[in-house]
């Protein structure tokens, strides 16, 4: 008999810099414990906390604001497992069970990757299109099916 899957709460953020509307382009950060990974935000849901406040919890922890406003958010909870190297890391859990939202860079925010605890040792603003020719990692289809929903709902 299979074991049941152990899912880690997650949220996610698609961030669009302050000039969307009329430039779309969304942040992307490169992993510091991994060679050239490429990624959004996201972390872990805190017991008792809300998916919006474990939101702009993480953004402040990974990238030194939470000045930011909230578009959409996807209307599911979407799951992955984890490779096997990361799966380690990360026992006892098999995956991450994630909620996505779209937000947008307030035109007074600071982005400071230098945190306390740095996760990221770069970042860019890119567009869709540029985005997918630097994802190729384990979360890509998860990238590709919540980037697709926000389009087609006419956000990006």
């Amino acid at each position: 008999m299979e074991k049941e899957k152990k899912y880690r709460p997650n949220v996610a953020a698609i961030i669009l810099s302050n000039t969307y509307p009329l430039k779309c382009e969304l942040f992307i950060a490169k992993r510091s414990d991994m060679d050239n990974i490429w990624q959004f935000p996201q972390g872990g849901i805190d017991e008792g906390e809300d998916t919006k406040s474990a939101l702009l919890r993480e953004l402040k922890e990974e990238i030194g604001t939470d000045e930011v406003e909230i578009i959409a958010e996807y209307p599911e909870w979407l799951s992955y497992d984890f490779p096997e190297r990361v799966a380690k890391k990360m026992y006892p859990y098999d995956g991450q069970i994630q909620k996505y939202f779209l937000v947008r860079l307030k035109d007074n925010s600071k982005i400071n990757i230098q945190t306390k605890h740095p996760e990221f040792s770069a970042y860019q603003f890119a567009s869709v299109k540029q985005i997918f020719e630097m994802i190729h990692h384990f979360k890509r289809n998860i990238y590709i099916k919540v980037i697709k929903y926000f389009k087609e709902k006419g956000y990006i």
